[in-house]
């Protein structure tokens, strides 16, 4: 019998991890194999004897033995290796995501977005492949984060003074403004209607929750009418004033006010702030008059169009609809408006601010990026 040239002597740590790899039961059985190759040799133990033993051939046992005396434990592991050759060129892999960035009807396919299937047949027809699978697009898709079958709606600034508009709102936000701080008497209130509450009346009554099950509640219902409702959101004393209306206009808007500003502090206020968007109850100059006349002390503040975002009640209002009204199951009108006035109660008794951490210095960045979009 000949001897192995590569002679190994174990460390204790070498031994241990060997032995733990050897006897583990997740491992993968290659790596278990050259574990024991290794503890093997290092008893001693003949190439011959080990492949008998491993059910190896020899030269594998020989090739790992010499590995181990070369490198130790990191020569255990598989080389890093070549691979196939590429089927495909990098500008083929660049025509398909070229494709999969232009929306379909640009290139006269009658679809609204792609998919991995389509753009490999758009990739054939175009003679950009021979043949190509949805999942080899997918893959060099998901490299570049492309998602064509994806998409989200946005609305694009159409209000000229946008930037100087929303940028008022947010100084006062951050209890500024004209570049001057607040006074202690000085309020910001964000106002608004959520109109078109319906009162859902379920076809069966809902069943609880239980063990494995989620709460159930019934797909057919029957509709008991709409009704709107006005809230005003102190920005920085986290509170709610609100009341219900058959529905939005001018009138149930300037009720709204007049609960405010008849309640202290803004009674008493030196200037209250009132963040509104352009909604018909409160559009243009004439509801800004409207509000001077009427309250002398508080001046209405118009967000720009199709900047609801900005606009803090609306944080509220999808607070009240994940938590108070949806799934909506109510009897009537008078069960739906009972239960948003009662969960307005519930939130003053323990809200806080919210942590607004939008500033005029993101907004300014925002708009140099869709400029140069």
């Amino acid at each position: 019998m000949i001897t192995s040239p590569f002679t190994i002597i174990l460390s204790d740590l070498e031994q241990a991890t060997l032995q733990r790899l050897a006897c583990s039961a997740r491992a993968e059985h290659r790596a278990v194999l050259r574990a024991r190759i290794v503890l093997a040799a290092a008893q001693g133990a003949l190439n011959a004897t080990i492949a008998a033993e491993t059910g190896l051939h020899i030269d594998t046992v020989r090739k790992w033995r010499r590995r181990f005396c070369q490198q130790r434990l990191p020569g255990l592991t598989d080389r890093r290796r070549s691979g196939r050759p590429g089927t495909f060129t990098s500008v083929q892999v660049a025509e398909v995501k070229q494709l999969a960035c232009t929306l379909p009807a640009e290139t006269g396919v009658a679809l609204s977005r792609w998919s991995s299937t389509d753009l490999a047949g758009e990739a054939v027809r175009r003679e950009v492949a021979t043949s190509i699978s949805a999942s080899t697009i997918r893959r060099w898709l998901r490299c570049d984060a492309i998602k064509p079958w994806q998409h989200r709606s946005w609305i694009f600034p159409r209000d000229p003074d946008f930037a100087t508009k929303a940028a008022r709102v947010l100084d006062l936000y951050a209890r500024t403004d004209d570049g001057e701080p607040l006074g202690p008497n000085d309020y910001v209130i964000s106002a608004d209607e959520k109109s078109q509450l319906q009162a859902l009346r379920r076809k069966h009554p809902g069943l609880p929750p239980g063990p494995g099950r989620p709460r159930r509640v019934e797909f057919e219902y029957v509709r008991g009418g709409t009704l709107a409702y006005m809230a005003a959101y102190d920005v920085h004393r986290a509170q709610v004033f609100g009341q219900i209306a058959p529905k939005t206009g001018i009138e149930p808007f300037t009720n709204l006010v007049a609960e405010v500003m008849t309640t202290e502090p803004y009674a008493s206020a030196d200037r209250v702030f009132w963040v509104v968007d352009n909604g018909s109850s409160h559009h243009g100059w004439r509801s800004i008059q409207r509000m001077e006349k009427a309250w002398p002390n508080a001046t209405l503040v118009h967000l720009p169009v199709h900047a609801s975002w900005l606009n803090q009640i609306e944080i509220y209002f999808s607070i009240l609809q994940r938590k108070a009204i949806t799934p909506g199951d109510f009897a009537d009108l008078d069960a739906l408006a009972e239960r948003v006035l009662a969960f307005q109660d519930r939130y003053n008794a323990t809200a806080e601010p919210f942590d607004w951490r939008y500033t005029r210095n993101d907004l300014n960045a925002f708009l140099t990026r869709l400029a140069a979009a």
